[in-house]
């Protein structure tokens, strides 16, 4: 089973959270038939949107983030609650580019570096609030390293992976998200970077003990409380009643001609292409809905 890890140093100057996401990644697979390449991409953001959003106060809030450097992948999204429950998808499932000379996924490739990394977060009020950043890599994680120290001023460190075998299965995946409080020492800050800069890649620290061992290795030579583990998967909200709602945006017009053309239509979700059909007597309702809930009372 999927699941965050939270936890702190004992002085208060580190905050850490670590994903193991492999469940949640392999679903993400499945639903949209993605190629090594944009299964990498985007359970990278998926796992990054569900530690972000693990992270937000708001008990019925959620978070939002969209990644497009311009890359053949197009843009990808990724959508969390306040749990770390997450869902999204990649604008070209299909691309797949050459292995890098390293050996490794060229995500950095994919995704390109000529954007923005958009992060929108709902907290229930009006207006969601939205913070952007340049891509820096594409690689993801030193994008998402890059926003948080740029855009909502935490100085951060970030590492996501994700590991595809020759099968095309998902072996591993998740990351990390370590914060620097204010007034953290600078030898502290040197053991981070130096434990950062020398262990072993996120993948294989997933291999060797889940998200508990991305946490020590990080961490490692501090005094470290865990202090939450929460489970988390790939959770999509959509429903009938919501693409209903969706349908209701459509010019009422438009709506007329698809109740004239006596034929039933069919909506996916992009987020886990369920189906959703209705008969041209299920659009007149929502039509006649539409225009009463905008009848003067």
């Amino acid at each position: 089973m999927d699941k965050i890890i939270r936890g702190m140093t004992t002085d208060g100057f580190v905050k850490i959270s670590a994903i193991d996401g492999r469940d949640l990644v392999s679903r993400a697979k499945e639903i949209h038939h993605t190629t090594p390449t944009a299964t990498a991409a985007l359970g990278r953001l998926l796992c990054a949107a569900s530690l972000l959003g693990n992270m937000m106060k708001e008990e019925q809030g959620s978070l939002t983030m969209r990644l497009n450097g311009g890359g053949p992948l197009g843009g990808i999204v990724a959508v969390s609650d306040t749990t770390g429950n997450v869902r999204g998808y990649v604008g070209d499932p299909t691309v797949d580019l050459p292995l890098r000379p390293d050996g490794k996924l060229d995500v950095g490739g994919a995704v390109g570096r000529n954007g923005m990394l958009t992060v929108s977060r709902d907290l229930g009020l009006k207006e969601p609030y939205i913070g952007s950043t340049e891509i820096v890599s594409g690689e993801i994680a030193e994008d998402v390293a890059a926003y948080m120290t740029e855009s909502e001023q935490i100085p951060a460190a970030v590492g996501l992976g994700v590991l595809v075998e020759t099968d095309l299965s998902v072996a591993q995946a998740g990351g990390f998200i370590v914060q620097l409080m204010p007034g953290a020492p600078e030898d502290l800050i040197r053991t981070l970077e130096d434990n950062i800069f020398l262990m072993d890649s996120v993948t294989m620290q997933l291999s060797d003990g889940g998200a508990a061992e991305l946490i020590r290795n990080v961490l490692k030579g501090l005094e470290v409380e865990l202090v939450e583990e929460i489970p988390v998967a790939y959770r999509c909200t959509c429903g009938r009643d919501r693409v209903a709602e969706v349908l209701s945006t459509i010019d009422n017009a438009e709506l007329e001609d698809i109740i004239a053309a006596g034929e039933e239509i069919s909506v996916s979700c992009q987020f886990c292409d369920a189906e959703y059909r209705f008969t041209p007597a299920d659009v007149a309702e929502i039509l006649s809905q539409k225009r009463q809930d905008k009848t003067p009372g």
